[in-house]
C-alpha cells in the first residue's frame, strides 16, 4: 500500500460525520450566524440552518451539503414546530 493509499484509507475512516446530505434530522435551532441561519449541532458539528432562528425547538431539517467541519441544511417540508 503506498503513503497516498494510506492516507486516503486513514482520512475516509476517521472523520466519518454524524451527518450525511439528503437525511432528515430534529434538532433545535441554539443560535444565530453571522448571515442569518439558524445553528443546530448534531454530535459537536455545525450546521447553518437556511430560514431558522434561535429558539426553534424539534425542527425537521434536511441536510443539503457536509463539509470538513460544518454541514448545510433547510427546515424539512413538514417540519411545523418551530417554536
Amino acid at each position: 500500500m503506498t503513503f497516498n493509499e494510506l492516507q486516503n484509507t486513514k482520512t475516509m475512516s476517521s472523520f466519518s460525520k454524524p451527518v450525511e446530505t439528503g437525511k432528515v434530522y430534529t434538532v433545535d435551532i441554539t443560535d444565530n450566524g453571522r448571515e442569518g441561519d439558524g445553528i443546530a449541532r448534531i454530535e459537536g458539528l455545525i450546521i447553518f440552518v437556511k430560514d431558522a432562528k434561535a429558539g426553534y425547538k424539534n425542527v425537521k431539517i434536511k441536510i443539503n451539503s457536509v463539509k470538513d467541519n460544518f454541514a448545510t441544511a433547510e427546515i424539512a417540508a413538514g417540519s411545523t414546530d418551530t417554536t
